[in-house]
């Protein structure tokens, strides 16, 4: 089954479907949540900046993830699929 979620270019993958800007809206969101929670219980802008940005990483990691595996433009070679003889 080809799922085309996502469509690379460069380095970045951009949203082909309306699954794939569903999946952007929530990274972003969630990113944005996570800031906002973060910052709550932080006392400086370094503590601050240094949690999140670990965060921003896991978030950006999944999202790259997901979009390698739903990429339109992934070649896929059906006989991989195949069992050994």
């Amino acid at each position: 089954m080809k799922l085309n979620w996502f469509i690379r270019k460069g380095i970045i993958y951009l949203p082909a479907s309306v699954v794939g800007w569903v999946i952007l809206v929530l990274a972003a969101a969630y990113a944005v949540y996570t800031f906002i929670d973060i910052d709550s219980r932080s006392h400086s802008v370094s503590d601050t900046m240094i949690n999140f940005v670990f965060n921003l990483l896991l978030i950006g990691m999944i999202y790259t993830i997901i979009a390698y595996f739903t990429d339109a433009n992934r070649k896929v070679d059906p006989n991989s699929f195949k069992e050994f003889d």
